[in-house]
């Protein structure tokens, strides 16, 4: 425990949940890191995710982006590989890049896109991509026709939300620069989405519990 954790903490209360402004506020009085931190939420379910029909996956569009440039491989051919260079993706390609990602380890991207027609080439690299969370899906709008849509989402702050087996949602909705209004838009804007995703077949409570961390900070329990 560094020393700037342990000054941080003394700012949060145990066993106490907090209204989302105030944590923001917290986070605002907190010692700064030496760079930009991540402000992450955790929000544990009330399902099971070995069953099918308890899922919980999206896409939402932050308010305010998330401070992070995202670099964007989009696998096309022809005019949707124009399309996809015109949109702005970093890389783009088709079969010429499997090698390259699967003998030299190149994972200099954040998201890739691909074309339904290109998904047989994609598949391919599932034992690589899948692991790291990069395999292109439809439930998150990354197999597509519409490239640049996909493009202009992801480079404007869409974030995927996903249960783990532990059923907790990770995620990351912005930075400590944005401030706490900000920080709260992008927030209210997850969360909503996660309960507008309960599905059918989740009984009792659906949100057990919620907390949000900055990248070198501790947890702050937040009122549900």
């Amino acid at each position: 425990m560094g020393k700037r954790y342990l000054e941080s903490a003394k700012l949060v209360e145990k066993n106490k949940k907090y209204e989302i402004n105030e944590a923001l506020e917290i986070i605002e009085k907190m010692p700064k890191a030496k760079f930009d931190e991540t402000v992450e939420l955790h929000v544990r379910l009330g399902v099971d995710s070995k069953h099918a029909d308890q899922q919980v996956r999206g896409t939402v569009v932050l308010p305010n982006g998330t401070g992070k440039t995202l670099k964007v491989l989009v696998f096309a051919k022809g005019p949707k590989a124009e399309e996809a260079t015109k949109a702005g993706a970093d890389y783009v390609g088709a079969e010429e890049l499997i090698p390259k990602i699967q003998n030299d380890n190149w994972f200099d991207y954040d998201v890739v896109v691909a074309t339904p027609d290109m998904m047989g080439v994609v598949g391919r690299l599932g034992k690589v991509l899948g692991p790291k969370g990069l395999m292109p899906n439809p439930k998150s709008g990354t197999v597509t026709m519409d490239v640049t849509k996909a493009i202009a989402d992801i480079k404007s702050g869409k974030v995927e939300y996903r249960l783990d087996k532990t059923n907790i949602i990770h995620l990351s909705f912005g930075k400590v620069s944005f401030g706490a209004k900000k920080l709260q838009e992008n927030y209210q804007t997850v969360l909503d989405a996660i309960i507008k995703a309960k599905p059918a077949a989740a009984k009792g409570q659906y949100i057990k519990s919620i907390s949000i961390t900055t990248t070198m900070g501790p947890g702050i329990s937040i009122q549900e």
